[in-house]
Parts: C-alpha cells; structure tokens; sequence
C-alpha cells in the first residue's frame, strides 16, 4: 500500500480543495441586478438596499416583523371541501393543492395570526402569492370571516395584507362566492366599530380588488404594487387608448385618491401603529417601546421675601 498516495495525497487535497457554496445565500434583485447576502436581505425585510425594490415576502416573515416580538398566534380556519366540481386542466386539482403546499408550508393562501404590534392585540391575515398565485378559493374566504370573527369577539382591529391574481379558477363559481361572502365580514367589524385597515401589496389584482381589498377604513399599499381589477392590455384593446405610465401602480393611485398612504415595509410597522391606536382612541405609540415617563412632581415657586 503506497501512504503517499492513499493517505497524503487525499489529506493535501481536502485541505486546498474549493469549499461549495451554497446556492442561497446570495440573491439577485430583479429589478437593478444587485447581489444581495441572504442576512441582509432578511434585515431587510426583503426589500432591495440599493433601489428599494419590494420582493416577495411570505405571511410568516411578515408576521415576524410585524408582531412584537415576532411572536403570533394562528387562528384557526375551517377547511372547505377538498375539490367540490371534481377539477382537472393538465393536473386533478387535489394534486395543484398538494404541490403549492410542499413548496409553501402551509395550508392555502391565507394566514391568520392573533399578536400584539406596539403594546396594541390586532388580528392580522396576510395572503402568500406563492400559494397558486394567491387566488382566492373557499380556504381564504374562510380564513377572512374567521380573522373577522376573531377581531369582534376580541375587541381588535383586523389588519389585511391582500396579494392575489384573483378568484381561483378551480372552485368556479364558488371562489366567486366568497366576493360576498367577505364582505359580509367586513361588515361585522362595521357594525361592531372595530377598524379594518388594508395594506395592498404586489400584486393585488382581480375580485380580490373587486372586494375586500377595497373596502377597508385606511388603504396602505407597498411602493410600486400593482393594483388593479382588469389588465393594462384589456383595459387599452376596450377602450382603444394608451393608458397613462405607472397606470394601477400604487404610486399613481395614491395621486388620484384611491389609497391613502404609501409606505416602505420596514416603515410599515410603525405606521400601522401610529394607525391603529388613533382609530381605537388609545394613547399615542412610545417610540422605542419604552416605559412612559413618570410625571415630575410640581413644585411651586419660591415666594421673594421682602426688603422689609
């Protein structure tokens, strides 16, 4: 046996060789091209350091950044049937379920969460994207009357985070259904004076906007989302004009009334609990989440004692 070869060689190797790096530890901006590291990009939020490009982020990092803490309760939500008109384009839509939920980790396209932001109990439900496009079935109209339900019976505003391509085409007529449905919910925070605050992210689109999204006391939108009901091309090819430049961004909403602020997501917790706390009539926010300061006691001038 030749220890040279067998034995040293190997070792040299191993300590020269080129260590593999992972792919995910860097990721690319796709709107400027920038190379991000991954724990920047957490700290971050995942928006852009260089352009301010706002990429996608899932409910429960959202959620983490959002409550105190990062620590959430999830409210539970009924689940409708599995495939109530028997689906199937190139795949049964059990199995599109089945897939979008090992590629996610959840259960549809809808969080809801029960937590604290600034010393303040909302509810919040946040859609993920990823989730076949966000779209909106039975699963997420559910899990709207159940934040609904969760916010009136604790006194609490619901805050949304709406991102979808619109009703899921798999449930038919019965995605559509949940337009009214949720409604209905919102209604019930109405009636009960609790605020509903909207905050649009990229994209909103569809019945989506056609419903909840818009119905909210405060609209908040990230930058640069796209908003919509209808797309750029069929709104041109019906109306036979060039629409404006930025038409349906946030930005250009926000000009023309239709939303009330914009907002950068790592300002977005703070806002929301400057929001939150006026509409419930509470004391303003202590910024830094400290201990209010003790009143100083009043002392009363000393009296000037005469010449006499």
């Amino acid at each position: 046996m030749n220890w040279i070869s067998n034995y040293v060689r190997p070792k040299i190797n191993s300590m020269f060789s080129r260590r593999e790096v992972p792919d995910n530890l860097w990721t690319k901006c796709p709107e400027c091209g920038t190379m991000l590291f991954h724990r920047e990009l957490a700290v971050a939020q995942n928006t852009c350091p260089n352009c301010d490009h706002h990429m996608y982020i899932s409910p429960r990092a959202r959620f983490q950044a959002l409550f105190d803490g990062g620590i959430f309760t999830e409210v539970a939500v009924e689940e409708p049937y599995a495939d109530p008109l028997a689906f199937r384009d190139q795949k049964r839509y059990p199995e599109r379920i089945k897939d979008a939920r090992k590629k996610t980790g959840e259960k549809d396209a809808m969080l809801v969460a029960e937590g604290e932001i600034g010393r303040t109990r909302i509810i919040a439900a946040a859609q993920d994207f990823s989730f076949m496009g966000g779209s909106m079935g039975m699963y997420v109209g559910n899990a709207i009357i159940a934040a609904a339900e969760a916010a009136v019976a604790h006194k609490c505003p619901l805050v949304l985070f709406s991102a979808a391509g619109g009703a899921r085409m798999q449930e038919g007529i019965l995605s559509l259904m949940q337009m009214p449905r949720t409604t209905v919910a919102v209604q019930m925070l109405k009636e009960a004076g609790l605020p509903y605050i909207v905050v649009l992210t990229h994209p909103t689109t569809g019945g989506v906007t056609a419903s909840y999204a818009m119905l909210g006391d405060i609209h908040i939108a990230e930058p640069n989302a796209l908003i919509a009901f209808a797309g750029t091309r069929v709104i041109e090819q019906t109306i036979r004009e060039k629409l404006p430049e930025g038409f349906q961004r946030a930005e250009y909403l926000l000009d023309h009334g239709m939303l009330d602020r914009v907002t950068h997501r790592t300002k977005m917790k703070e806002e929301l609990v400057s929001i939150v706390r006026m509409l419930m009539r509470d004391t303003p926010p202590i910024m830094g989440d400290l201990p209010a300061p003790k009143a100083e006691a009043k002392t009363e001038p000393a009296k000037a004692e005469s010449d006499a």
